[in-house]
């Protein structure tokens, strides 16, 4: 039986069940085997990273955008989620939230001068790119007093609620869970700043991908909602859409 492999850039910021979930669809509607795999360390790959795609070790990968324009020779794109959140407005998009200690006096980006901004990864669009669109052309070590590589959204949001750092970018998607998981987050930290919207995180395939097996993973994508709609919803996403390659470029 053939063999689909799975991996995911995005968790744990994003929780590992989803891909798991999306693993579990995918084997029960196109008749394939799956594996789930992760990679903790960044968000996808950039220039000098590892490419799972072109060493033709990963099949389907959910990885951050910068990465897509880095792999696109090598993957095509496949249907991508809609968040819950409101400010989605049923469009797969999503923001970056910047976070601050409840008790911060600052009530914009340039109060953060000088301040400890605590970020997920180099490769991260929510965490790191859209801070260098904000602040350029100064750079984050000019900009800031310190910068601290938390590894994941989540510790970033730890640091910030401890007081640890100053500030960080979170994915939305991430902090809205978070603040459902953990309620009591909610008196120690507080949203600054929201940035986006942009396109949600690309999902690909590999491009030498059988084309019949590629439209039935996209169906199977398109329609996990039908099936496994609850599941899915407690992700923190509603359904899947096609996606927009104009949107990654």
């Amino acid at each position: 039986m053939q063999k689909i492999r799975i991996i995911s850039y995005l968790s744990p910021s994003i929780p590992a069940g989803l891909y798991h979930l999306i693993g579990d669809r995918i084997r029960e509607s196109c008749g394939v085997d799956t594996s789930v795999m992760f990679d903790e360390r960044i968000s996808g790959p950039l220039m000098g990273d590892p490419d799972p795609f072109s060493a033709g070790t990963a099949d389907v990968g959910f990885l951050c955008a910068p990465s897509f324009r880095y792999l696109m020779r090598n993957v095509d794109l496949l249907p991508v989620p809609v968040p819950l959140d409101p400010r989605s407005a049923g469009l797969p998009v999503y923001f970056s939230d910047v976070i601050v200690p409840a008790d911060s006096s600052a009530t914009s980006l340039a109060d953060l001068r000088d301040t400890t901004w605590a970020y997920n990864d180099r490769n991260s669009k929510s965490g790191w790119f859209a801070l260098l669109e904000r602040i350029a052309p100064v750079a984050p070590d000019a900009f800031f007093s310190a910068l601290i590589a938390a590894g994941s959204h989540l510790k970033a949001i730890e640091y910030v609620s401890m007081g640890l750092a100053g500030a960080a970018a979170i994915d939305s998607n991430a902090l809205r869970l978070q603040l459902e998981e953990h309620p009591e987050l909610a008196s120690r930290l507080r949203v600054l700043e929201s940035w986006g919207p942009f396109a949600i995180q690309p999902s690909v395939i590999r491009s030498s991908i059988d084309d019949g097996l590629k439209q039935r993973i996209a169906s199977a994508l398109l329609t996990l909602h039908n099936v496994r709609g609850r599941e899915l919803s407690s992700f923190g996403f509603q359904r899947f859409v096609e996606s927009d390659r104009a949107a990654y470029m």
